[in-house]
């Protein structure tokens, strides 16, 4: 019985089952750290970056004026004597606005007038001498000299009768000024004068704006940089049209927005219809105007807005704000490699649109980075992307 024993047992049968074990254990163990490491991995949401086109909105502070601001002024001295019309009113072209007293310039007419009539009655008188002396002339009864001579007081008699009469226009003009009428329909603005208050032709401030609001122009200054963007994308759209710069051609504009003291947007879109000629030296910008229709009487003159004025820029690498984290003045983003692995990496911002960051600098088409989670990552840490 012990030798069929010992005859079973076979040493090299036994090494084999040992070494079998412990491949089986060492296989065992490496799938269980696989199956532990891909359990600590995160499942975590990426974007995959791609060139596109990102519509950019720059903002512009600009100020309200109506298409007409008329300083309203006497062109006369005098006491006020009526005010037709209340702050804020809108008036008709021609509709009375004030009165100045008008009694000193009714007299001066009045004087203008009677000296016009005494050198009328002169001329009438001057004729009649030269009527009387003619014939005597004609049949050798005096000499011509003494016609010529009543010729000459009729011509003198002429002339100042037409002096008088333009004395008389000018008095009348002067007395017409005492009112004072809308030059243009609009809407009154302040009225600093009451009646009783004197009133010159070098009052340091009128009596009142009249604006004609029924289109208003909204001035603003663009930044050099934004205005050679719109330079060089017209230069574009006339090569590929074909057309020769011309000096009277017109920079095109986008349609612009203006933005209410309120927040709110005005309903009717504006076009930019005028540039400045010349860059500021000291701001380094240039000055503009757009035209807004003002149909509903909104808008008034002296208030202000802002300007939204849109951009494409074509081909450029964007991210979601959502996948950047700021730290004091730096933006970042965490990149995936090809092994999953995550990286912090610096990026430079260079505009925005709509929730999108625009990056001039750290990133190149193809490169994924994490959209959330990043209070779980660290440098080197392994996810499992999520493609978005």
């Amino acid at each position: 019985m012990p030798d069929i024993k010992m005859k079973w047992f076979r040493p090299q049968l036994f090494v084999a089952c040992l070494c079998a074990i412990a491949v089986l254990d060492s296989c065992s163990q490496g799938e269980s750290k696989e199956k532990e490491n891909s359990e600590k991995a995160l499942a975590l949401p990426v974007h995959v970056v791609e060139r596109t086109d990102a519509v950019t909105v720059k903002n512009y502070l600009g100020t309200i004026e109506g298409k007409v601001n008329v300083e309203v002024r006497s062109q006369v001295e005098g006491l006020l004597k009526e005010i037709y019309v209340d702050e804020g009113a809108y008036v008709q072209k021609g509709q009375k606005l004030f009165r100045i007293d008008p009694s000193a310039y009714q007299e001066t007419l009045n004087n203008m007038i009677a000296t016009a009539e005494v050198a009328k009655a002169q001329l009438k008188n001057a004729q009649l001498e030269v009527d009387r002396l003619k014939p005597l002339v004609d049949n050798d009864v005096i000499s011509d000299v003494r016609l010529s001579a009543a010729r000459s007081d009729y011509e003198v008699a002429q002339a100042t009768l037409e002096q008088a009469q333009a004395a008389v226009r000018s008095a009348q003009i002067n007395k017409d000024f005492t009112l004072i009428t809308a030059p243009v329909s609009g809407y009154i603005g302040r009225i600093p004068n009451r009646v009783g208050n004197l009133v010159t032709k070098g009052d340091g401030e009128p009596l009142t704006f009249l604006s004609d609001i029924q289109e208003v122009y909204v001035y603003f200054a663009m930044n050099e940089s934004d205005f050679l963007y719109f330079s060089k994308a017209q230069a574009k759209k006339d090569s590929i049209a074909g057309r020769v710069y011309d000096r009277n051609n017109k920079l095109t504009f986008p349609k612009v927005t203006l933005m209410l003291a309120d927040g709110e947007e005005y309903p009717i879109k504006g076009v930019v219809d005028a540039v400045n000629g010349q860059v500021d030296r000291s701001t380094g910008a240039i000055s503009l105007r757009a035209t807004f229709a003002n149909r509903d009487n909104i808008l008034r003159s002296g208030s202000s807005g802002t300007l939204k004025i849109t951009e494409v820029k074509e081909a450029v690498i964007q991210v979601p704000q959502l996948a950047t984290n700021e730290l004091q003045d730096r933006t970042f983003v965490y990149m995936v490699d090809n092994s999953n692995q995550v990286q912090r990496r610096n990026v430079v911002v260079s505009g925005k649109s709509a929730d999108n960051y625009i990056i001039s600098e750290g990133l190149k088409e193809g490169d994924r980075v994490v959209m959330s989670g990043f209070d779980k990552l660290t440098d080197g840490s392994t996810i499992i992307p999520i493609k978005k």
